[in-house]
């Protein structure tokens, strides 16, 4: 879960209840919201406006303006009027701007039970399946990035069923970064797998250097979820996150990525006093020029254009060379059950998803996604190898949503008994049972 995520998690975790109220058991009957007959011609619509409502700022916000302006130009019959919210207050609203008949028509929602399957579940966006149809998104999408835009309807499990939301041309993803300078001094390349990094980490710490630059006293959960995905089954995650209780944390590498940070830890791979460090200072250390490896999210670390020359990024592959890492798109895209004109608004979010939206992204800095002949620039090693990242986990299918999507209370769990870990207090094992234990209470109450 992003930075952005984190911030929100308390706001959005009261989204049920407003939803779950807006219909008889908490559950509109989803026929009421699929579309049955569906056009892509949005020309034949005649004049349509759509209200859009979304989270981004800064670059994000110049390509979703962007995006807005292109569509527009070919469609000179659609005007699309944007408003931008704080992430938190969108997300702790949006459920009932959607139950306003004055509300947005397009809206971006956060992924999980928490966000999208509470809207879904009140009935307050449409199902999609119809337009995914049409404009074959089954095709264009890797699996394991739709999936994460998926609920069964009856709304008993995520990760299958149908489409009630869309991704875009653009992803954020859990990767390392490297600092190039002090690779270059110690005479290493960026490493190619989990063995490569552990020798360089070695090397760095014989040379003097911190080799993680990191800080637990916020939870930061990256480094834990960017090497699990290195060495957990794919399928195994997914479905563990997706709701499958016979999958257990021990059948998707948690007490395997729990030792190896711990092992770092031990050895002193992180700074001296890393549990002291909040997840802000760690991040301004090293961009500033402390450690020599971090794991981090993309677009968290607030690169300038020069510094992003000087940093890198690789998404390391599993022992057999295929790429898994966690990742999913900024964002997903939802259309208001009380949209009067869904089509347009589909053809819309069709358009997110576009090579010209991912072009778009990438001349902005941003990491594309979907679309392998995006050009990005040399000057930018970082965005380079997030770019080429994103490109190995499309091609490979290798997308694993945050982990925490699998209990709206699993972000706390896994942060604090972290600390636990790292404090001697508890062990590899004890914090994976903790992890099955949030989990299987939550899918029991569900049920």
């Amino acid at each position: 879960m992003s930075a952005r995520v984190v911030k929100a998690a308390a706001a959005v975790a009261g989204i049920g209840v407003a939803v779950a109220a807006c219909s008889p058991g908490g559950s509109a009957p989803t026929a009421a919201n699929t579309p049955t007959s569906v056009s892509t011609d949005v020309a034949a619509a005649g004049k349509v406006t759509l209200k859009l409502t979304d989270f981004w700022g800064s670059a994000e916000g110049k390509w979703i303006d962007a995006a807005v302006a292109s569509f527009e130009k070919k469609y000179p019959n659609v005007t699309i009027k944007r408003t931008s919210e704080d992430w938190g207050q969108l997300n702790s609203t949006l459920n009932l701007q959607l139950q306003d008949d004055g509300g947005p028509d397009i809206a971006s929602a956060n992924n999980g039970w928490q966000s999208l399957g509470t809207l879904a579940k009140g009935g307050l966006v449409l199902n999609l399946d119809s337009y995914a149809k049409a404009y074959g998104w089954a095709a264009k999408v890797p699996t394991t990035i739709a999936r994460q835009n998926q609920f069964t309807t009856d709304f008993a499990t995520m990760g299958s069923g149908s489409w009630f939301a869309t991704p875009m041309a653009r992803t954020s993803l859990i990767g390392l970064y490297y600092n190039a300078d002090k690779l270059n001094k110690l005479g290493l390349q960026p490493p190619k797998s989990l063995s490569d990094l552990e020798a360089a980490a070695a090397k760095a710490k014989a040379a003097g250097e911190v080799p993680f630059e990191y800080g637990s006293l916020d939870g930061s959960t990256s480094a834990l979820l960017g090497v699990q995905a290195v060495l957990a089954d794919k399928k195994k995650l997914n479905d563990y996150i997706y709701d499958t209780p016979s999958v257990k944390g021990t059948d998707v590498a948690m007490t395997q990525a729990v030792e190896t940070v711990k092992k770092w830890a031990t050895a002193g791979y992180f700074p001296k006093n890393f549990a002291g460090i909040d997840y802000q200072t760690a991040v301004a250390k090293f961009v500033g020029g402390e450690g020599v490896f971090r794991w981090e999210y993309t677009g968290s670390l607030g690169l300038t254009k020069a510094q992003q020359a000087h940093f890198g990024y690789v998404q390391l592959p599993q022992a057999g060379g295929a790429h898994v890492g966690v990742g999913a798109a900024p964002g997903a895209m939802v259309i208001s059950a009380k949209c009067k004109h869904p089509a347009v608004a589909a053809a819309f979010l069709d358009y997110l998803m576009s090579p010209e939206a991912a072009q778009s992204a990438a001349d902005l800095g941003l990491v594309p996604a979907m679309s392998k002949d995006v050009k990005v620039s040399s000057d930018s090693l970082s965005l380079s190898g997030e770019s080429a990242g994103a490109a190995a986990l499309d091609g490979d299918d290798g997308y694993v949503p945050y982990f925490d999507w699998s209990s709206p209370t699993m972000l706390d769990t896994i942060s604090g008994n972290l600390q636990l870990v790292y404090a001697g207090k508890m062990s590899s094992d004890d914090f994976t049972k903790a992890v099955d234990k949030d989990r299987d209470t939550f899918l029991a109450g569900k049920g």
